[in-house]
């Protein structure tokens, strides 16, 4: 399975961003998904996940009561709602997948990525 991401750009500092998770060559249904997160200069980061099922998902405290993962599994719809958003949050975004019910904090568990979408957000 190929995935990639969408739905980044430039916003200023409270502002709202979708991203969106799509796969090709595979069912996105059949992936536990991570987004994960890497700023100029700092290592790759796990931002939110989200277990196959939707059952369970996972925030970084830094993104935490601000940004919503979320999953239609009917739809194959996979998204990444940022709101809030922070200088700080500026990175490339990816989203990842690993054929298993269960979410990972790892990047190392996750064998499928995808190209990145830059977010940049203004002050």
């Amino acid at each position: 399975v190929q995935l990639q991401a969408s739905g980044g750009g430039l916003v200023q500092a409270g502002g709202s961003l979708r991203l969106s998770c799509a796969a090709s060559g595979g069912t996105l249904r059949d992936y536990a998904i991570g987004w994960f997160r890497q700023a100029p200069g700092k290592e790759r980061e796990i931002v939110a996940a989200i277990s196959r099922s939707a059952r369970n998902t996972f925030y970084a405290d830094s993104v935490k009561g601000r940004f919503t993962i979320s999953r239609s599994n009917f739809k194959s719809d996979l998204s990444l709602q940022m709101d809030g958003l922070k200088p700080e949050d500026t990175a490339v975004y990816f989203c990842a997948g690993r054929r298993n019910e269960f979410l990972s904090r790892a990047e190392r568990d996750y064998p499928y990525w995808g190209q990145g979408t830059q977010v940049t957000v203004s002050s």
